[in-house]
């Protein structure tokens, strides 16, 4: 039998060590970073809003995690993909419930089991969960989408905009510029102002709702690196 990295990468129990593997390290990373808030009373906004749906830019997604507390009822969107399975073992494991699927509202959207995880999303809010999702459309870093957006019109649940950064990380050299976040160093949880879309929003009021999302969001990502000593690193 030819011998597949491929495949092994498919086998349940790879996907399970990997993703045990994950948590464990992410969980390291932040027991061992000095964390702070921005602003101090960070969670005073959502908590007079929930349920609420919190965006992040893909690539910083790896100790969002860690923005849940305890009591806190937590879901994340994650693609259906092999990576995916690792990271939604990971979220699982840190305590936050999984919706599979595609953010993407595109040509793909049904094929990628967009639809399912809308609703899918829509059922997480109407059922209290606060929702986590990145905010980028799929491949292109940066560029927020209407996906988010669209969730946020349909459930009439506010967005808040949040980036996480540590002083010591890994960059990747991938399509989102993924961080791994290193131990033993500081770090910092940012978070905007909500973002609220009318639900009678009509496509021009939708736009101006993703400008505003894409510019908070990347303003907050300048501010948390500034904050824990590496600007522009944003």
């Amino acid at each position: 039998m030819k011998f597949s990295l491929r495949n092994l990468s498919r086998s349940p129990w790879v996907q399970s060590a990997a993703g045990f593997l994950a948590a464990e390290f992410l969980r390291l990373t932040w027991l061992t970073n000095k964390f702070s808030y921005d602003p101090p009373d960070l969670y005073d906004g959502p908590d007079r809003n929930l349920p609420v749906i919190v965006a992040f830019w893909h690539g910083q997604h790896f100790m969002m995690p860690f923005l849940k507390r305890k009591h806190d009822i937590v879901k994340v969107l994650i693609s259906r993909h092999r990576d995916g399975e690792i990271n939604a073992i990971a979220a699982e494991r840190l305590g936050v419930g999984t919706v599979r699927g595609s953010g993407d509202h595109g040509s793909d959207f049904r094929r990628k089991g967009g639809v399912p995880a809308f609703k899918g999303m829509l059922r997480a809010l109407d059922d209290n969960y606060n929702m986590a999702l990145t905010a980028d459309v799929p491949k292109v870093s940066r560029v927020a989408g209407l996906g988010i957006i669209m969730l946020a019109r349909e459930s009439g649940r506010p967005i808040f905009p949040v980036a996480i950064a540590t002083s010591r990380f890994k960059r990747l050299d991938n399509w989102d510029r993924s961080v791994v976040h290193l131990p033993f160093g500081r770090g910092v949880i940012a978070m905007g102002e909500p973002i609220l879309v009318p639900r009678d929003a009509d496509d021009e009021a939708m736009e101006v709702c993703r400008v505003q999302l894409e510019a908070g969001l990347n303003e907050l990502t300048r501010r948390a690196y500034a904050h824990v000593g590496r600007p522009g690193e944003a």
